[in-house]
């Protein structure tokens, strides 16, 4: 459980138990969206969108919304600690297809956190060494701290993403000001914008920026009333995630050229920062965003205990998923954080990206598509379902035809993910002991 740092009054059955507030809910959603986003993905998202990245940040910021609203009614009718999982199971039931669905969940939470903690190895070795040779060995390092942050507790998590995002935010939205108020609108002319083709195809890459609102489901647990409280955190965390994007975005191309921004890697940000707010500026962004993606690491980590405990006590992952390292670490965070670990030191970070938002958009789009099949239970409206559904595909095909197949490493990382979870379920499951004849 996590502390009330804000008042909100504790669930029933448990009067004394701290819980978690809606904006600490949704800070940690927050926390983990902007430092995957905005530090990690322009660079990406500029090669193939140009300077209109901050359509595709808004493109992505629709289907976003469009999904929180299926996962807020989930979340409002089914909360659980084992977040949106467990939307799968009720739109699917308890099966294969959620088995297979769970583990790559799991690879997905260890894509996103790998993805960060090298944004902020980027960040880090730029800041301490000037020597690339220090990215990964920052990122491992970053990825250490906090795991054993979040073994102590979400108590710990919710306190430091409070700080971490009032402080992103806060120096975020000077550096917007700043930047806006002195951009150059010929770089951001639509004459010089790619076909819109490639802004649909990039917005696979910015929906990536996203994702972090994934991890407020997770929350559930921790909240005195869920069902009022989770649509709140979701929709109050992709708000301020959308704005942050957009103006950060605008300022960002509309001081360095595309090609600047794309030379500029992780660190395009401070680049941006230092034509008008000087050598002060470029360290300010800097040390925002190791904040930012330590913080988003940090979240990033936060579903993980949650989501291994809820599917080994559902018999979809072995018990020894649920069970504990050290009488404290979960066996589900030790998990995630080897592989994340792997991730960093053995993939650049488009490649993490790439991974990462296919097999997201892919396990979205699963869960949207069976909440049609009880959205009576929660009284979703299916017309925002189908959408939801529709634009999400269609962002999946598009990124596929455009950019997956340039990446063929990228494509076959995919396609392993999809096939090793596949099989680790029907391994678990074939050796699993029969309830039946256990009672």
């Amino acid at each position: 459980m996590v502390e009330d740092l804000s008042g909100d009054p504790s669930g029933p059955g448990d009067s004394t138990a701290p819980r978690l507030s809606v904006r600490q809910a949704a800070f940690i959603g927050v926390g983990s969206m902007v430092g995957a986003g905005i530090f990690a993905l322009l660079g990406s998202a500029g090669e193939v969108a140009g300077a209109a990245v901050w359509v595709s940040f808004l493109l992505a910021g629709i289907v976003a919304v469009l999904q929180g609203y299926s996962f807020a009614k989930l979340g409002a009718r089914y909360p659980s600690g084992g977040g949106f999982l467990e939307y799968v199971i009720r739109g699917w039931g308890d099966g294969h297809f959620t088995g297979a669905i769970a583990w790559m969940l799991l690879a997905v939470n260890a894509i996103i956190t790998a993805m960060v903690a090298v944004s902020f190895g980027s960040y880090a070795s730029d800041a301490f060494t000037n020597d690339d040779a220090w990215v990964k060995p920052f990122a491992v390092l970053v990825l250490l701290v906090m795991t054993a942050l979040n073994v102590l507790g979400s108590r710990t998590v919710a306190r430091a993403q409070t700080v971490v995002v009032v402080v992103v935010v806060g120096i975020l939205t000077v550096f917007s000001v700043a930047t806006l108020s002195s951009a150059d609108r010929d770089l951001l002319a639509f004459s010089g914008y790619p076909p819109f083709a490639d802004i649909v195809s990039s917005v696979a890459l910015t929906f990536f920026a996203f994702l972090g609102f994934g991890v407020i489901t997770f929350t559930a647990k921790d909240l005195a009333d869920p069902q009022r409280q989770l649509p709140r955190a979701v929709y109050l965390a992709l708000g301020i995630a959308t704005v942050v994007y957009l103006g950060v975005s605008i300022g960002v191309f509309g001081t360095l050229t595309v090609q600047e921004v794309i030379d500029s890697g992780g660190t395009a940000l401070a680049v941006a920062a230092e034509p008008t707010l000087g050598q002060a500026g470029y360290w300010m962004m800097t040390v925002t965003a190791l904040f930012a993606t330590a913080g988003a690491t940090n979240s990033g980590l936060y579903p993980a205990t949650g989501l291994a405990d809820e599917m080994a006590a559902r018999g979809q992952f072995p018990p020894a998923m649920g069970a504990r390292v050290g009488r404290r670490a979960s066996t589900g965070i030790v998990t995630t954080a080897i592989a994340a670990i792997v991730l960093a030191v053995f993939f650049d970070l488009n490649a993490i990206a790439s991974i990462g938002s296919a097999v997201a958009l892919v396990v979205f789009a699963l869960v949207t598509l069976g909440h049609l099949r009880i959205r009576q239970e929660t009284g979703a409206n299916l017309w925002v379902l189908l959408v939801a559904d529709l634009t999400t595909v269609v962002v999946l095909v598009s990124f596929t035809v455009t950019t997956l197949v340039d990446e063929p490493g990228t494509l076959v990382a995919l396609l392993v993910i999809l096939a090793l979870s596949v099989a680790l379920d029907l391994i678990w499951k074939s050796h699993r002991p029969d309830p039946a004849q256990a009672s």
